[in-house]
C-alpha cells in the first residue's frame, strides 16, 4: 500500500501476509479523498477508523494533517502494526484492539469523520448496526460524515441518514449523515 498525498506522499508501507486483511485499493482511496478534501479541513478534525486492518486509511489522514486518528481492529496483529507504523512516522494514531461493537458501545468521544470498512460478506443488517448504533451512541460531531466501505452487492440507501454512494469498482463508499 502506498499514501497518496500529504506529508508522506508515495511512500510505500509493506504490511505482514498473515494479516486477515483486504485494503483499501488505491484508486477507491484517493477517490475518496478527493471526495474529503472539499468537504474538511484535515487539520481541524478527528478521525475514528473502524476495522482498521493494516491502517491503511489512518495513514492516509495522518499524512494528510489530521492532528487525532483512533483505529480499531480486533485483530492483535493489525493493531500491533498499525502502533508500529505510526510510531515510526511519528502519525497522530491510537491503535486500540476491541470488537467494533462494543468499542462503538463504550466510547463517548465524538468524531469529525468516521470510517468503517467491515468485511465485505457482512450481511446488510451488521452494516446497518453500525450505522445505527454510531448515531444512537452520538459519535458523529455535528456536520460529521460517516463512510462504510462495502462491496458493490450491498445497498445501503435505504437508511433514513444515508445521503450517497460513490462506487468505483467492486467497492462502494456510502456516506451517512446526522
Amino acid at each position: 500500500m502506498r499514501i497518496i498525498s500529504g506529508t508522506y506522499k508515495g511512500r510505500r508501507i509493506t504490511a505482514p501476509k498473515s494479516l486477515p486483511v483486504r485494503p483499501t485499493t488505491d484508486i477507491a482511496k484517493e477517490s475518496l479523498f478527493n471526495i474529503l478534501n472539499n468537504r474538511v479541513y484535515f487539520e481541524e478534525i478527528k478521525v475514528l477508523d473502524l476495522f482498521a486492518g493494516t491502517g491503511n486509511i489512518s495513514y492516509e489522514f495522518a499524512s494528510r494533517g489530521v492532528p487525532e486518528i483512533t483505529s480499531v481492529d480486533e485483530h492483535f496483529g493489525c493493531v500491533k502494526f498499525i502502533q508500529e507504523t505510526a510510531k515510526e512516522f511519528e502519525f497522530p494514531i491510537t491503535a486500540i484492539k476491541a470488537d467494533v461493537y462494543k468499542y462503538i458501545d463504550k466510547t463517548s468521544i465524538g468524531f469529525d469523520v468516521i470510517f468503517a470498512d467491515p468485511p465485505y460478506d457482512f450481511p446488510t443488517v451488521k452494516f446497518t448496526e453500525i450505522v445505527d448504533k454510531i448515531l444512537l451512541n452520538r459519535l458523529l460531531n455535528t456536520n460529521g460524515m460517516l463512510i462504510i466501505e462495502h462491496s458493490k452487492h450491498t445497498d445501503l440507501s435505504p437508511h433514513a441518514n444515508f445521503s450517497e454512494a460513490r462506487k468505483y469498482g467492486g467497492s462502494v463508499f456510502s456516506f451517512f449523515t446526522t
